[in-house]
């Protein structure tokens, strides 16, 4: 039978996410296991009078590829994928990894090269490509989020078809804010981070590039971070479940990495020049995502949070950093969680979790809620 909600997620995708227009060219890359929601986006995309093009993805495939990949190889697939995007005006990339350890056996050079290679096509759709990236759900994800099937189901298709244009426009003014800062001060348990972000944009992320969405990013100027910085929200990087990460910064350059996996952690840091520098700062506003997952997609957009990425800058907000690598880090910071403040010119605008600034209020969860519907 139909599910109706998948129907209207399909609606979602192309009309506010990607806003496509006839006789356009899109891709959509999704596993395998995504079928449902791939026909119900085909069928949309013929009704805009537009064309599809897909391609379907499975992990255990991917593995055993990357288990023997070389730089030669790479470089084909590399100027393949290039030429796809340049042919093309959009991008939906489905994910719906039914394990998220299957890659923990792949070798991290192999991971590193593969990572290199795809670099290049990967920045032109993110700069110059309309797209957006979607998580599907799975046994597997929702067993992450400590639900049923039925109720992460339930849960997945509400985030991702709220009305994406009402919290597009309550964040406006923090946005404003944002572009008008010089200083940025971080205080929680453990940290204790300064930085700047004069003259960098902030972007609002509003269900354009990720479902759910939910936060507003830009990027720290590139050699002003310094201090020292503890995340709450465990991450799962190349198929290795970090915790208790703590950073330590001096000069924008991350000297000193602890986590419950300090070898293993410090070797993805090790991977490239770029990868022990900071290329995003972001902070995470969605009322109905409220702890953590161990899946980024809906950790960073987290209530009361904030985060940032260790390697690769979006060209949106580009402080100059690039790396093989963009490795998200959340830190929450609403009372449950321990806590803490944000500055901005050593001004208090949010506490525990809750802006003060009169002109923010509109972005506190009781508000926004009343603001937006399913």
């Amino acid at each position: 039978m139909k599910d109706e909600r998948i129907t209207k997620l399909a609606a979602r995708l192309i009309h506010h996410s990607i806003q496509l227009q006839p006789k356009e060219r899109i891709l959509i890359r999704g596993h395998i296991n995504t079928k449902p929601l791939l026909k119900e986006l085909i069928d949309e995309i013929y009704r805009v009078g537009a064309y599809p093009y897909i391609e379907l993805e499975d992990d255990e495939i991917s593995r055993h590829l990357l288990q023997g990949n070389v730089k030669e190889q790479l470089d084909t697939s590399s100027q393949w994928a290039l030429k796809k995007y340049t042919d093309i005006d959009a991008v939906i990339i489905i994910t719906s990894e039914e394990n998220d350890v299957e890659m923990t056996d792949v070798p991290i050079e192999r991971q590193r090269i593969q990572g290199e290679a795809m670099n290049s096509p990967t920045l032109f759709y993110v700069n110059n490509r309309r797209w957006v990236l979607l998580k599907y759900p799975t046994n597997a994800s929702a067993q992450k989020a400590g639900m049923n099937f039925d109720r992460y189901q339930d849960f997945l298709f509400k985030v991702c078809t709220m009305d994406y244009g009402k919290m597009e426009a309550a964040f406006k003014p923090l946005k404003q804010l944002m572009e008008r800062t010089d200083k940025v001060r971080i205080v929680s348990p453990g940290t204790d981070l300064t930085f700047s972000i004069k003259g960098m944009p902030a972007i609002i992320c509003a269900g354009k590039k990720n479902l759910p969405d939910g936060e507003v990013f830009t990027a720290p100027i590139k050699e002003s971070v310094n201090g020292r910085i503890s995340f709450n929200a465990p991450t799962t990087y190349e198929g290795i479940t970090f915790s208790d990460m703590e950073l330590n910064i001096e000069k924008g350059k991350i000297i000193k990495a602890i986590s419950n996996q300090p070898a293993k952690m410090n070797r993805i840091l090790d991977i490239d020049e770029g990868s022990r520098f900071i290329g995003e700062f972001a902070i995470g506003i969605n009322p109905y995502i409220l702890e953590p997952m161990d899946d980024t997609l809906f950790d960073e957009k987290i209530s009361g949070s904030l985060h940032l990425a260790l390697g690769l800058a979006y060209g949106e907000a580009d402080n100059g950093n690039r790396s093989s690598i963009h490795w998200d880090m959340v830190l929450i910071q609403r009372p449950e969680y321990g806590g803490g403040d944000i500055y901005f010119d050593d001004v208090l605008i949010r506490r525990d979790g809750n802006f003060i600034l009169p002109e923010l209020h509109a972005l506190n969860p009781n508000s926004l809620k009343q603001s937006l519907f399913y």
